[in-house]
């Protein structure tokens, strides 16, 4: 079914969508257009944090229909199911990406204080740590939330000049 909506030639972004929908049918939901669209629209923005107002503009680019209320809606579902990452970076501001589905380990975040650039870093150093509490504690970690405050290379840059 998916294979019909989706007129790219994209084999990942066919991949994606048929996993995705096997999920939301698991959990008693369709693969609806709107949550489709909600999903290429972030597949499509990997390794950006949007917010539901920033999500929404996008979509409405791909269908002027679908509402803020309703993209507002998706999210969270999508969040509840983790198909989607929800992010709180202590900005007062709620951003979303494409979740770890196969890991269910985040990435991490550096964040910086001047300009507001988050980076995501894929590298998982902690997973030393992790065995170690598994060793010493007996607890098992299914998942953690690391941010890094600093500076980005940019402002640095701009700084020294």
């Amino acid at each position: 079914m998916s294979q019909k909506i989706i007129e790219l030639g994209d084999e990942l972004m066919i991949k994606f969508v048929d996993l995705y929908e096997k999920t939301l049918k698991e959990n008693g939901y369709k693969l609806t257009n709107q949550r489709r669209v909600v999903l290429e629209t972030l597949y499509n923005r990997v390794g950006e944090h949007l917010t539901a107002e920033e999500v929404h503009q996008l979509v409405k680019m791909v269908n002027p229909e679908i509402g803020l209320a309703t993209v507002y809606r998706t999210l969270q579902l999508l969040s509840e199911l983790g198909l989607i990452d929800k992010l709180n970076l202590d900005d007062g501001v709620v951003r979303y990406e494409i979740g770890e589905m196969e890991t269910k380990h985040r990435h991490h975040h550096l964040i910086c204080e001047e300009c507001g650039t988050i980076m995501g870093v894929d590298d998982d150093m902690l997973d030393a740590l992790e065995e170690a509490f598994s060793k010493k504690y007996g607890f098992k970690v299914t998942d953690h939330v690391v941010k890094f405050y600093g500076v980005c290379k940019s402002c640095l840059q701009k700084q020294g000049s």
